[in-house]
């Protein structure tokens, strides 16, 4: 979820208990150095991962086509 550009940290603080400095802990003790730094850099700042940011018209954690039944 952190990974998807879409999804809001409170939307993965709800569903797994891990505020944003948490999120970014596990990210950087997981990917490689390299990889971190981009993602950070990426979604620093970044309308759709900060719910405060997003217009109010947004309530969804993702976006609506992420996840189409087959």
């Amino acid at each position: 979820m952190a990974w998807e550009d879409r999804t809001p940290f409170e939307a993965i603080e709800t569903q797994f208990g891990l505020n944003e400095a948490d999120t970014v802990a596990v990210m950087r003790h997981t990917l490689k150095p390299t990889s971190f730094r981009r993602w950070r850099q990426r979604v620093q700042g970044r309308a759709t991962k900060h719910k405060a940011l997003r217009p109010d018209d947004v309530s969804r954690g993702y976006c609506p086509t992420q996840y189409k039944p087959r």
